[in-house]
């Protein structure tokens, strides 16, 4: 097995909220900033994933988005309701949020100024992957290299989720344990899809370390307002010259292997990486292949 070298958890009071954070290999390596998705927690990138790229001369930081993990709960900021998310979908009325992902943006630029890193490069997941290309937009200078993986650009007429899919994704959560992990595994195992092996046992692991982490689904509502919320992002996706990657998987049930065609479309400077048979989940199968295309990307 690989020996994977982190520090412990730490922490950075940011932005008006402390952000959970962890890092890889030497400081002396080149930074490469991991930005999680909706509802996960920075355990979500495996540390095997990270130590990979740390053994190609990368200092690997994650950290937990605001709202999750152990990060700051924002209990004091109030919910959007579900039907003022309708009205907005449906009708355009304008959403009213306590954040969107520009903000999100800024507690990760934030991050950086706390350990001192004036650029880096950016590998985002999903809300991930928006909150990199935000970082991009508002913060240029910070970036050496964008990779945003299975996400999207934020246009409203790219082809989205099945009904059924949205529906098993906002069903609140059960909150008490065993009950909770059942519904977490069927969720996870639909965005998995079926071509790559499905292990049970290590997904299992990951969801209860995650449960035990934090619990908090009134955050994970909050997140996903901020994406509803946030504005289209392709014109000023037209502006970032930063060499990009976009990678995407072509069964993805979430967000539509559509939208990864539309976001390389997006970036001027942008390479399209399609892998056959991934959905809404990070394989595996697919690490060496992923790790290869940022690094080549990034030197």
């Amino acid at each position: 097995m690989t020996e994977v070298n982190n520090s412990d958890e730490l922490f950075a009071d940011v932005n008006g909220i402390t952000l959970c954070y962890q890092t890889f290999g030497d400081p002396k390596g080149k930074p490469l900033l991991l930005i999680m998705g909706l509802a996960t927690q920075m355990i979500h990138w495996d540390p095997r994933f990270c130590q990979k790229l740390v053994d190609q001369g990368y200092w690997v930081i994650r950290f937990d988005n605001r709202d999750i993990g152990k990060s700051t709960i924002l209990h004091d900021q109030k919910k959007p309701t579900f039907f003022s998310v309708a009205a907005n979908q449906f009708f355009g009325k304008k959403l009213h949020v306590p954040y969107n992902l520009h903000t999100m943006a800024s507690d990760a630029v934030a991050l950086l100024d706390h350990l001192n890193i004036s650029t880096c490069h950016l590998v985002g997941v999903s809300m991930g992957g928006m909150i990199a290309q935000c970082v991009a937009i508002d913060y240029a200078s910070r970036v050496a290299s964008l990779t945003s993986i299975m996400s999207t650009t934020g246009d409203r007429a790219l082809p989205k989720a099945k009904n059924a899919v949205i529906l098993k994704i906002l069903q609140p959560p059960p909150k008490e344990p065993k009950a909770f992990l059942q519904y977490s595994l069927k969720l996870w195992k639909m965005l998995h899809g079926k071509h790559f092996k499905f292990d049970k046992q290590k997904i299992s692991l990951l969801l209860q370390h995650a449960r035990e982490r934090s619990f908090n689904p009134d955050g994970v509502w909050r997140q996903t307002c901020a994406i509803l919320a946030s504005p289209d992002r392709t014109q000023a996706l037209h502006y970032v010259k930063v060499p990009s990657l976009v990678i995407h998987g072509d069964a993805d049930p979430l967000v539509p292997v559509e939208c990864g065609i539309a976001t390389a479309a997006a970036l001027e400077n942008s390479e399209l990486l399609i892998i056959k048979g991934m959905g809404h989940t990070l394989p595996e199968e697919a690490w060496d292949q992923m790790i290869d295309s940022i690094v080549k990307l990034a030197n």
